[in-house]
């Protein structure tokens, strides 16, 4: 007799067994704010990635914007597709509202052939992105963002001609059950940021699939 075991299941139990990776921080300061990259409160440096459609797209193209959502993702990880939908719907939401989303690939292709450029433009064909999903060919800017997993989101606002990192960590709380959320953790940042409020909780740890870096 044969058993089935849903992937979702394996992972329920693997962050049982592990410790569950989304725990919240409020705060500006601490050492667990990232692993080398930014922390809240930073600038961003620029940067200027190649688009699903060909474009190259900049940070500096968002100038008028007042902020942007940068989600660290991929077409290959279980994590990233279960929320693909969300990250469509905070779009949807933001956007309007002076926050869209930038979404980026930083998944090396050499590991995951889903995460092909050409595989890349058909996902975001496919389901209509309606944002950028630009390729970090060379992983560079995931590495200056401090990003480790996808999906990964750092919600930046503007400030002057800079972006400031505001949030960093998970989308919401169950990234297996989007009908079993409690905790919504972008959503309310942005919410608070384009209404005029700080950011409560500014800091959560996110559950994904782990950035497999080059030339390691």
């Amino acid at each position: 007799m044969k058993i089935k075991i849903s992937w979702w299941v394996l992972v329920v139990l693997f962050l049982t067994l592990f410790g569950r990776s989304g725990y919240a921080r409020t705060g500006d300061g601490g050492s667990t704010q990232g692993q080398g990259g930014y922390q809240v409160g930073d600038a961003v440096s620029a940067f200027r990635l190649k688009n699903t459609d060909g474009n190259m797209v900049s940070l500096s193209d968002f100038a008028s914007s007042k902020g942007v959502i940068v989600v660290f993702t991929s077409n290959h990880c279980p994590f990233a597709k279960a929320y693909e939908d969300r990250i469509i719907a905070l779009n949807g939401k933001f956007a309007g509202q002076g926050y869209p989303v930038i979404a980026i690939n930083p998944s090396d292709p050499g590991t995951h052939q889903d995460d092909t450029f050409e595989k890349m433009k058909e996902r975001s064909t496919a389901k209509h992105y309606g944002y950028p999903y630009l390729v970090d060919d060379t992983q560079q800017v995931a590495r200056k963002f401090g990003a480790g997993r996808t999906p990964q989101v750092f919600v930046l606002q503007k400030s002057g001609t800079q972006f400031v990192v505001r949030y960093m960590g998970m989308i919401d709380d169950n990234p297996q059950d989007a009908s079993g959320v409690t905790k919504l953790y972008v959503d309310e940042a942005v919410t608070n940021l384009a209404g005029g409020k700080p950011v409560v909780t500014t800091i959560t740890k996110p559950v994904g699939c782990a950035i497999k870096w080059k030339n390691q």
